[in-house]
């Protein structure tokens, strides 16, 4: 039997690989992992729990249920200023079916997607299963890990149709500031670009910072989606709830597809990201002032240890550490890192860069003291390797 060359082609995530492996092992500090290791709140839980009792569990509206769809339009314009209303939303499974909806929507075979590298590796597996080409935009430690209109000017060619935003991004945390998503926005108006525009960890950004989407400036809030998702911002990850916010018509189509793809998002928890909406952003500034004392302990931990260096991330829950000064490579470092003091980590050459052995990706999203322990465990293997 000869199966599809594309789903022979897509490599099995490196992250799963790594928490698999890990899985199989006693004593093991996780660092491989971008989920948050709090609970959604109390209000959240019991409103899954009171949608279960009265038996809310038919299926919902392939766009998500409409009460959903509001809250989040007026979310979503008061957070970026921009006039959205339910046409414009649709809920998704999760965020990553929003991307794969919204590809699936825009590109014809042989389309190029332009994502900065590096990247979340999901990116280039969804581009492939809708038969589009990636091409990564390198990004560099020096620019701090964020996208140069100039890098991106290089890359474009006549199929370019598609460029993918991160920011905060996983894996480096970088964020992308105003004054470059202004000259990204001209770029894409100029050369009828659509972006699509990850913005799942727009809640955890430090330093007094504020987030901002390319989807506030003038004339793009018509080219953009906006992926947004439950899973960060609420800690549900398990809920499965996700958002694409842009032109009506992108959304229409996306709709239509979910009927192929999952029919329609899970009924009982979207009643409860309805109640997330309405109580949870308090849970989430908890939450966000506690990621910025973990980034705050690891940055500072991880630059005094031997042959490591990192940048301050300005966002998200990950560090993505320079590992070239202990003369490894990132899978060599990984894998000895797993196998000798049980640390796992993920190598940065499975995020798309062309320097990525360079580097290793670190969560934090786990507690304080795997954070300690796990940061001595690193220190002790780079000072007796």
């Amino acid at each position: 039997m000869n199966y599809s060359k594309v789903a022979e082609s897509i490599p099995a995530s490196p992250i799963r690989d790594m928490m698999v492996r890990a899985a199989a092992m006693e004593n093991v500090i996780s660092f491989a992992v971008g989920e948050p290791d709090f609970a959604p709140s109390e209000q959240v839980i019991e409103a899954a729990k009171t949608a279960l009792d009265n038996q809310d569990t038919k299926y919902a509206p392939g766009a998500g249920i409409t009460e959903l769809r509001e809250i989040y339009a007026n979310y979503i314009s008061e957070l970026t200023g921009v006039h959205y209303e339910v046409p414009n939303v649709i809920v998704t499974a999760g965020g990553m079916a929003s991307l794969f909806l919204s590809l699936l929507s825009l590109l014809d075979s042989g389309d190029e997607v332009l994502v900065s590298a590096p990247y979340f590796s999901n990116y280039a597996q969804m581009v492939s299963m809708c038969h589009g080409v990636t091409i990564p935009v390198d990004v560099y430690e020096k620019d701090d890990f964020v996208l140069t209109p100039e890098a991106v000017k290089k890359v474009l060619t006549p199929r370019s149709k598609v460029l993918i935003l991160n920011s905060p991004c996983n894996p480096t945390g970088g964020v992308i500031t105003p004054d470059v998503l202004m000259e990204i926005a001209q770029i894409a108006k100029e050369r009828d670009l659509f972006v699509i525009s990850d913005e799942v960890y727009s809640h955890i950004i430090f330093d007094g910072e504020k987030c901002h989407s390319i989807a506030e400036l003038p004339g793009m809030a018509e080219r953009t989606l906006i992926v947004d998702s439950c899973s960060k911002t609420f800690a549900m990850t398990g809920f499965r709830v996700g958002f694409g916010v842009g032109p009506a018509h992108l959304i229409s189509l996306m709709t239509k597809l979910t009927e192929g793809v999952y029919s329609a998002g899970v009924t009982f928890s979207q009643r409860a990201a309805i109640e997330a909406f309405r109580s949870g952003l308090e849970h989430c500034e908890q939450m966000r002032q506690e990621y910025e004392k973990r980034r705050n302990y690891i940055y500072d931990a991880l630059n005094k240890i031997p042959g490591i260096s990192c940048i301050k991330p300005r966002g998200a829950f990950y560090i993505f550490a320079n590992i070239s000064g202990t003369s490894l490579s990132a899978k060599e470092f990984s894998d000895r890192l797993l196998d000798e003091v049980h640390v796992a980590v993920v190598p940065g050459d499975n995020f798309g860069s062309q320097d990525g052995s360079r580097y290793i990706r670190i969560s934090y999203a786990t507690s304080m003291e795997n954070i300690v322990e796990g940061v001595k465990r690193i220190s002790d293997f780079c000072t007796k390797k």
